[in-house]
C-alpha cells in the first residue's frame, strides 16, 4: 500500500491556570491508501482528538501532516478538498429537505451544480434515499439519518473519510448496513479513518487499529497479528488484557 498520509510528532496541550494538559503526546503514524484504519480507545484518549486534527478542525500544537511529502498547513484549503467528515452526531438543516441538503454540500466545496445533481442521483441509489428526497430530515430514523450523513460526506468523493463514532446508537442490523458502506468505500480505494468504542466493529471493518492510551500510541497493527501477539481471541480480550495490566501496574 502506497503512503497517503504521513502524520509525524503531533502534540495537542490545552493550557489552565495551573496545568498543562496533553491530550496527544508526540504522535507519529503512517495512513495507508485504500485502507481502514481503527482508531481505539477509552474516552480521553485522544481519539476525537487526533481525528479532529486530521480534519483541519483544530490545530495541533506542535508537530506535521504530510501528503505527497508536502504539509498540509502549506495549503489548507485544497488538502479539504480531498477528505470527508462525519461527525457523530448529525447535523442536518432541518429546514432543507434531504435532496437539497446535498445540494448545499455540493455548493459548499464548489462543485458545479451539474456535477453536484449527478452525484446526488449516484448516492441516493447508493444510500437507499431516493424515496425520501423531497422530505426534510425529522422524518428520517437513526439509521437513515446516518446513512444521509455518509451521503453528504461522500459529495466530492474524498481521498479520505473521517468517521467519528459512525453506528453508536443504531440497531444491530442497521449496524451491519453501516459496515458494508464502509467496506464498499475501501473496496473502492477510499482511505477510512474509523473512530470507535465497539471492538468487534473494529475487528470485522479495520485492516489496521491503533488503540490510544492518555495521548499516546498503544500499539498500532493488524487485529491478527495483534491477536497471535498477545495469545487473545479479540480485540476485546486484548483490551481487557492491557487495562488489567495498567491497573496492576497502578496500584503496584
Amino acid at each position: 500500500m502506497k503512503q497517503l498520509l504521513q502524520i509525524r510528532s503531533l502534540s495537542k496541550t490545552y493550557k489552565t491556570a495551573k496545568n498543562c494538559i496533553y491530550s496527544l503526546k508526540d504522535v507519529s503514524l503512517d495512513i495507508m491508501q485504500g485502507e481502514i484504519l481503527g482508531l481505539l480507545g477509552v474516552n480521553g484518549a485522544g481519539k476525537t482528538t487526533l481525528s479532529s486534527i486530521i480534519a483541519t478542525l483544530h490545530p495541533p500544537t506542535s508537530g506535521d501532516i504530510f501528503k505527497g511529502g508536502v504539509s498540509i498547513y502549506d495549503d489548507v484549503v485544497s488538502f479539504r478538498r480531498t477528505i470527508g467528515f462525519c461527525p457523530q452526531k448529525p447535523n442536518i438543516d432541518m429546514m432543507l429537505t434531504i435532496e437539497e441538503n446535498l445540494m448545499f454540500a455540493g455548493r459548499f466545496f464548489c462543485l458545479p451544480d451539474s456535477v453536484t445533481k449527478q452525484r446526488i442521483n449516484l448516492l441516493m441509489e447508493q444510500f437507499g434515499l431516493r424515496k425520501y428526497a423531497q422530505e426534510k430530515a425529522d422524518i428520517l430514523s437513526g439509521g437513515y439519518k446516518q446513512r444521509f450523513m455518509l451521503a453528504r460526506t461522500l459529495i466530492h468523493q474524498p481521498d479520505l473519510v473521517i468517521l467519528d463514532e459512525p453506528t453508536v446508537g443504531l440497531d444491530p442490523h442497521v449496524r451491519r448496513d453501516i459496515w458494508e458502506i464502509i467496506k464498499n468505500l475501501r473496496d473502492t480505494g477510499v482511505t477510512v479513518l474509523l473512530t470507535t468504542h465497539y471492538l468487534d466493529e473494529a475487528e470485522k471493518l479495520a485492516d489496521r487499529v491503533c488503540l490510544l492510551d492518555k495521548g499516546v500510541i498503544r500499539f498500532i497493527d493488524t487485529p491478527q497479528n495483534l491477536k497471535n501477539l498477545h495469545g487473545q481471541a479479540s480485540l476485546e480480550d486484548i483490551f481487557i488484557h492491557l487495562m488489567n495490566q495498567e491497573k496492576e501496574f497502578a496500584g503496584s
